[in-house]
């Protein structure tokens, strides 16, 4: 058992401090430009419009922009206004647009292992974010097993190794090179075999336009499905919020080929496009369970609309 290791290694810092200053560059960018704006005038259409443009090009997308928009024009039309009244707006309607999608990835104690298939283009974080994942199942309590699926690079199957460790997972992997299917299927006869409560399966990163690929990432659900139909039961779709609208396609593609069930965006913390997830939660309303804004084993938390909202809109977090 090595459930302590992950323990020391969570800072004193509370969640939502980390998760402010992981969004500062995409709160400034957005603060700075609506306070640029207003500063100028009072609140008439031509200002609207500036402001509408701006949230725009922070990547929350055109439909939120617009009920935005639409809010200020009706609601505080030819009168001035401060900065962080918009701020207050722009908050209140991007917590809208996220609350049908903010929900927790639950856990189906019937079903044993849990398989949860996490998948993701090169460079999303997927590897870190299976080993903070893994980190917060093993705190609640859970057996958890983790199966190096990337076979491709041993250093993904090196990476995660540490991560079970690190975390007291158990651990399942082949030489480098071998079939990922093959492997999956390995895991789960061997995670039914000890009674494992999750079994979290790494995969090779997938470029989504590459149709070879995904069609290796089909393989392994239909294995997995030969031992228990009904798995894999979540299939968590990674997503490095620096790379913007690309966000959009990656989601499109990987929910039509492989059956996404959820959501982690990664890398908040080092973009100014953190709206982006506005975006996505907009067009496919697909669930969000985590958001990162960090390398650390705690910088993986429960998405929560009205935190992400707040802390976007550079505003302290809410008292209700």
């Amino acid at each position: 058992m090595n459930d302590n290791t992950a323990e020391a290694t969570e800072t004193a810092t509370p969640w939502w401090q980390r998760l402010t200053v992981g969004l500062k560059r995409s709160s400034s960018a957005l603060g700075g430009a609506i306070a640029h704006v207003v500063a100028k005038r009072q609140l008439d259409e031509a200002t609207i419009e500036e402001i509408e443009n701006e949230l725009i090009r922070a990547d929350l997308g055109a439909e939120t922009a617009g009920r935005i928009a639409t809010e200020l024009r009706y609601g505080r039309f030819n009168t001035s206004i401060t900065a962080e009244e918009i701020k207050e707006v722009v908050a209140a309607e991007v917590e809208k647009a996220l609350a049908g999608v903010a929900q927790p990835l639950a856990i189906d104690p019937a079903k044993r292992p849990f398989v949860i298939l996490v998948a993701g283009v090169n460079g999303s974080g997927k590897t870190t974010t299976i080993g903070k994942l893994a980190a917060r199942l093993r705190r609640e309590g859970r057996t958890v097993m983790l199966a190096a699926g990337d076979t491709f690079r041993a250093a993904a199957i090196e990476q995660l190794k540490i991560w079970a460790d690190r975390t007291g997972a158990a651990f399942m992997a082949r030489t480098a090179g071998a079939d990922p299917a093959g492997l999956a299927f390995d895991a789960l006869a061997a995670a039914r075999e000890r009674n494992v409560d999750v079994l979290l399966i790494d995969t090779a990163g997938r470029l989504q336009n590459r149709s070879e690929l995904m069609g290796e990432l089909q393989k392994v659900v239909r294995v997995v499905k030969k031992i228990d139909d009904s798995a894999p039961h979540a299939v968590l779709l990674v997503l490095d919020a620096t790379v913007g609208q690309n966000a959009l396609s990656q989601v499109e593609i990987f929910k039509k080929d492989v059956g996404v069930t959820g959501l982690a965006m990664t890398k908040l913390d080092g973009t100014a496009r953190g709206g982006i997830l506005v975006a996505i939660a907009a067009k496919f309303q697909m669930p969000v369970h985590y958001v990162g804004v960090g390398e650390a084993v705690d910088d993986l938390a429960p998405f929560s609309a009205r935190e992400f909202a707040r802390a976007i809109a550079a505003l302290p977090p809410s008292s209700s």
